[in-house]
């Protein structure tokens, strides 16, 4: 099991370095080993992210993407090529992004591990100036969506600059990347990228991410609500306290649920949790500025980072479409009452 402080003074001793270079610490480390998730120890896993998360949002971004495809390549039998490369998942499909893959075998052109030619447009693809692979979605002819390994020192592989413009985030490099003719390597079979649990399970990872920067910025507020009586600030640390005691709970029993029953998705328990961790956000991002005032928001850089990025990356969320989602989960659920203690 990972021990959280690890990571948290790994950090602390490199808070100038980039995140690609905090990255690789990590893995250098074996920080990025983290717990499958429901194998047990999915809060651990959880607990880990949320710690990145609260020293720096865009490497919790380029953390989270390696794991989960390490945690991907591991569900789908492709452990073997994970190597000691880093690692990012691009499953983004916007409009008018769509990546085509070309199988090359024709004879068992859709086994895994199968080689596949890639055209076409990704777009935010966070890491992608650095990372040594990544894994993303492609479809196949007959509109079967798959999962492709690629190398990205290719000639077929074009980084842009362009896809992004956000200041907040914008370490995380979440650019398009142009795919020509590129080589990859089916992983799974179509379909399994988002049939398997673990597509549920890993939301709930991001969610873990929001929470560990929430608690960090509600952190300023402790701290300074600790050397002041002024009754708003109180009164902002409460509710901001039950905010992320809510979320903590809901993430706790999630990650519990999970480990009881991995081969469930759980996805009203998840999306619950992310609901959750959003809105506990938007209350730390309301509420914290409002109790400290501008001095700390414009000479403490952390803090200024986090309160930056932190709108940004929860927008992963897919807000009302998510909250009616979890509304029809609830009323399809037979002979439960949701709410009953």
């Amino acid at each position: 099991m990972i021990d959280t402080d690890d990571i948290s003074d790994l950090l602390d001793r490199m808070p100038q370095a980039e995140p690609m270079a905090q990255l690789r610490a990590l893995i250098d480390q074996q920080l990025d080993q983290l717990p499958l998730p429901g194998h047990g120890q999915t809060l651990s896993r959880w607990q880990a992210l949320a710690s990145v998360a609260a020293c720096n949002l865009s490497l919790a971004k380029l953390y989270e993407g390696h794991t989960d495809a390490l945690a991907i390549l591991a569900e789908l039998g492709a452990t073997a090529l994970a190597g000691n490369q880093t690692w990012a998942v691009w499953g983004a499909e916007p409009p008018g992004n769509q990546v085509q893959a070309t199988p090359l075998n024709t004879v068992h052109r859709l086994d895994p591990g199968s080689p596949v030619q890639l055209s076409g447009t990704k777009a935010w693809c966070s890491g992608a100036r650095s990372v040594d692979h990544a894994l993303i979605t492609a479809w196949l002819p007959g509109a079967k969506r798959c999962l492709v390994a690629v190398a990205l020192d290719q000639p077929g592989v074009e980084v842009t600059g362009d896809g992004w413009e956000a200041v907040g985030m914008a370490a995380s490099a979440s650019v398009d990347v142009r795919l020509k003719n590129a080589s990859g390597t089916l992983v799974g079979k179509p379909g399994d990228y988002l049939a398997r649990p673990g597509f549920t399970h890993g939301g709930a990872g991001v969610a873990a991410c929001w929470y560990g920067a929430s608690t960090r910025i509600a952190d300023y507020l402790l701290a300074s609500a600790c050397t002041s009586e002024d009754p708003h600030a109180l009164a902002h640390l409460g509710a901001v306290d039950v905010a992320l005691s809510s979320t903590a709970a809901l993430l706790r029993a999630t990650a519990a649920r999970i480990d009881t029953r991995p081969d469930q998705g759980w996805h009203l328990e998840v999306n619950r949790s992310r609901l959750a961790a959003e809105s506990a956000a938007q209350q730390v991002l309301r509420r914290v500025p409002r109790a400290l005032g501008p001095g700390p928001l414009c000479k403490n850089r952390q803090l200024a980072l986090l309160l930056a990025d932190l709108p940004i990356f929860i927008r992963q969320s897919h807000a009302e479409r998510d909250l009616a989602a979890l509304g029809q989960s609830i009323t399809e659920q037979k002979d439960t009452l949701p709410w009953k203690l």
